[in-house]
């Protein structure tokens, strides 16, 4: 099994999702904003438990996940960040693949987050995955993530359908790393 890492960035703690998390965690996955592109739908507080649950579930059978983002001045929960596999029934299939998620409160939106978080997470997933392919799938709506993605070295790989339209991205796998 991997053990979560912690990984600090000069602005940012990535670290493993703690129970006192729960309510910020709400907070965040209730969120009309955070939720627009995921869904569409806001979770409930039962819901979020369950998803808060399942972070240190992926680390153990997978050897990565989300971490939780806090900010190292403040100590404030950011939001959460990584790499899942959801064995989602799509095509292309993402199986295998290190599928790239983040999600901020909209109070930290504007700062350049995301992108400090995610290059982190993928400097982390190069080093302990050499050579695995990396994936997103992003709502064809959502400018802001498209243009992290990309920043990030992800380009289009294909549309398709998952409960909505999605675009699939993959980041190519360095030459040396492959």
């Amino acid at each position: 099994m991997q053990s979560m890492p912690d990984i600090m960035t000069d602005r940012l703690i990535l670290r493993p999702h703690r129970r006192d998390d729960y309510d910020v965690f709400c907070d965040l996955w209730a969120h009309p904003d955070v939720v627009r592109h995921i869904g569409g739908k806001r979770f409930t507080a039962e819901e979020s438990w369950m998803r808060l649950m399942n972070r240190p579930g992926m680390w153990h059978f997978m050897g990565f996940g989300f971490l939780a983002i806090e900010e190292r001045a403040t100590g404030r929960f950011v939001g959460e960040g990584g790499f899942h596999e959801v064995r989602r029934d799509m095509t292309p299939s993402l199986i295998g693949t290190l599928e790239m998620g983040w999600a901020l409160l909209p109070a930290f939106h504007g700062k350049g987050y995301p992108f400090e978080a995610m290059k982190a997470m993928i400097d982390w997933a190069d080093k302990t995955f050499p050579g695995r392919t990396m994936t997103a799938i992003i709502a064809p709506d959502n400018a802001p993530s498209f243009k992290l993605a990309s920043k990030l070295g992800f380009l289009e790989y294909a549309r398709t359908d998952y409960h909505g339209e999605v675009v699939v991205l993959r980041r190519e796998v360095a030459q040396d790393a492959a």
